[in-house]
């Protein structure tokens, strides 16, 4: 999506490393120079730490009952398990929820005479635990409900579960509000009184922490939980929690059972919608997760769980292909909300002097506000809420840049809210119409007082400068044993100066917005491709020499490969 609303990019280089670690690493460990750096910037710097991010192992899970409550949710599991009771799997209807449910319910299936789960409806129902999935337990005869990826704030619906004698074990990771429920256990990391080493798991991540849990205990063979991996994989790189710690063992050894031994419902889904030999965290977040969120947002998540609980190819095929029919809705209805947003800040030109954006529509899907406050901030780049009808409120979601908490913004506005929740980049709310103008000059209050104009300048963070001659496969391989990406362990991006294009550079893609260049930089020639940057290749021509910033990648097409560079940004240097 290319844009000119928002300034030129800062391009910033990560600090440098001490000279003493860098050394060290190429010393004990042979480590290429430019990678040795790349390392020692990101903490990984001494021996014993790059060879134990280089190899993963389960073995260095953390021992599940270190988070504060597993005890008691085991203790409880046990006894429901003996009693025969009958058990709710509950969970949030986005991928770390469905997910979740998914690992749970397959874990348990086989462990109670009678489970169930329950995904509730984003439009009947809303975010998190609801008094209907309390009340369908009730009606069915479920007198436990292991609810993930939700559950953390709500305090007055446990307090109704209590009232009807329906237990609650909180799986959530979400931050906790002043008061923690009255569940038989609260399982959240992120408690002040919680003492589990790593703060950063997703719903999912907690999902099986319960479930390695409960192998323990019970003295199973860890395969029992550790094939589920692949769902915790999913929730992590849909949920963009950082990749690291025990994350990073998490989604390194979910994505080679999703490479190697995918069950028949991810398999599927890679069929209508990627299909590629080899997948990482990157196809994850832009192809599977989409779809698989595209189930809840469009229509019912429960076609989600069903497909990655599918156990024959016809039945995981038929919810697969639904996924990808949603998915294809999602895009146009959220073309549709960014031509809007587009068309409004065209007629008002003066909202781009506010700090914060704050936009409402009545008949914007409620489902895809979220993906629309994302494109906002591709857009504009400045915090946005976009809000639309939903029954007798308003409901919406946030989307933040770099340095402003929005979920400390939205707490400084509730006075006009009746409901948020969220973390720091991301947040939903509702409030009442009437409280719309009083939500939107809080929240520009709050963006005046915070944000400084650099903060409102995107920025390109890179690792190192480079010559485009060094790049080789040599390096790309380095690089590659660095995977998986994500939070905490970006894809590395370089620098280069004193570039020129071929010749062939061109406009490409069905919507003519990207770019193809074959970029030269003395005797070096390589192929390069940046997304959304069409409108720079006629000042690319015209100019003597440009710098970009890039990522190295690896591009396979008709079975050949070849390195090619991913842009991130390009700058004229010379030239008209």
């Amino acid at each position: 999506m290319s844009n000119s609303n928002i300034k030129n990019k800062i391009w910033k280089p990560k600090e440098k490393p001490e000279i003493s670690c860098v050394n060290t690493l190429i010393e004990e460990l042979g480590a290429p120079r430019l990678i040795a750096n790349i390392l020692c910037q990101r903490g990984i710097d001494t021996p014993e730490k790059v060879k134990k991010f280089y190899n993963p192992r389960v073995s260095d899970l953390y021992d599940p009952f270190l988070m504060k409550d597993m005890d008691k949710a085991i203790e409880r599991i046990q006894d429901a398990t003996e009693k025969k009771e009958g058990v709710l799997i509950f969970g949030d209807y986005d991928v770390d929820g469905t997910t979740s449910v998914a690992l749970a319910y397959s874990f348990f299936r086989d462990k109670f005479e009678q489970i169930e789960y329950y995904i509730p409806d984003r439009y009947k129902e809303g975010y998190g635990i609801s008094k209907q999935g309390i009340d369908y337990a009730k009606e069915n005869g479920l007198s436990l409900i292991i609810a993930l990826d939700c559950g953390i704030r709500s305090v007055e619906l446990i307090d109704y579960a209590n009232s009807l004698n329906i237990d609650f074990i909180i799986c959530d990771h979400h931050l906790p509000g002043d008061e923690i429920p009255d569940a038989i256990a609260v399982l959240d990391p992120k408690r002040s009184d919680c003492e589990y080493p790593f703060k950063e798991l997703a719903g999912c991540g907690i999902g099986l922490k319960l479930a390695q849990a409960y192998c323990q205990v019970n003295d199973l063979d860890d395969r029992e939980y550790l094939q589920y991996l692949d769902f915790t994989a999913l929730s992590i790189a849909s949920d963009i929690v950082p990749i690291v710690d025990e994350n990073r063992i998490l989604a390194y050894y979910g994505l080679r059972i999703i490479n190697e031994q995918p069950r028949i419902g991810i398999r599927k889904l890679i069929e209508v919608s990627v299909n590629k030999p080899k997948l990482g965290i990157g196809d994850l977040v832009f192809y599977l997760g989409p779809r698989i969120n595209a189930a809840g947002r469009m229509d019912d998540a429960k076609s989600a769980v069903k497909m990655l609980i599918a156990n024959n190819d016809e039945e995981a095929m038929q919810f697969a292909k639904e996924l990808e029919t949603q998915n294809a809705h999602r895009k146009t209805v959220d073309a549709k909300i960014t031509a809007d947003l587009q068309e409004i800040v065209s007629n008002n030109p003066d909202l781009l002097k506010r700090k914060t954006l704050v936009f409402y529509k009545e008949d914007w899907h409620k489902g895809v506000v979220g993906i629309a406050a994302s494109r906002a901030i591709e857009l504009y780049y400045r915090p946005t809420i976009i809000l639309t009808k939903s029954g007798d409120v308003l409901a919406g979601s946030a989307r933040s840049i770099p340095g402003f908490d929005i979920h400390e913004a939205l707490h400084q506005c509730k006075d006009h809210l009746l409901q948020f929740g969220g973390h720091k980049y991301a947040a939903g709310m509702t409030l009442e119409l009437s409280s719309l103008e009083g939500l939107r000059e809080s929240f520009e209050k709050v963006g005046e007082e915070q944000l400084t104009n650099e903060m409102l300048t995107p920025k390109v963070h890179y690792d190192a400068q480079m010559d485009v001659n060094d790049i080789d496969e040599t390096l790309l391989k380095s690089i590659q044993k660095m995977e998986p990406f994500g939070p905490g362990n970006m894809t590395p991006v370089f620098r280069s100066i004193e570039l020129s294009d071929n010749g062939t550079g061109k406009i490409i893609g069905q919507t003519k917005e990207h770019l193809r260049l074959n970029i030269k930089q003395n005797s070096g020639q390589i192929a390069a491709v940046g997304f959304g940057m069409a409108n720079k290749l006629e000042a690319i021509k015209k100019a003597d020499s440009f710098e970009a910033c890039f990522q190295i990648n690896e591009n396979v097409f008709n079975g050949y490969r070849s390195i090619q560079l991913m842009l991130k940004d390009i700058r004229i240097t010379n030239g008209t």
